[in-house]
């Protein structure tokens, strides 16, 4: 399936959870990163549960120090 995420578009299986799009989309996971998913934002005890669907709009959100 094709997803989109910030903005980019990258493939992943049929059946893929936000934990393993984030393992496509980054080669080691990021601290400090949030994930919305169609403007929800999804808690990262729930990545390895929420199952993503090909129209669901991803948008990945890094913390940055600084102010």
């Amino acid at each position: 399936m094709e997803i989109t995420v910030n903005q980019q578009v990258y493939q992943v299986t049929d059946t893929c959870n936000v934990q393993q799009m984030l393992t496509i989309v980054f080669e080691a996971l990021p601290k400090g990163i949030a994930v919305a998913i169609n403007q929800t934002i999804i808690p990262r005890a729930s990545w390895a549960d929420h199952q993503i669907s090909p129209q669901d709009q991803i948008v990945i959100i890094k913390a940055t120090q600084g102010g």
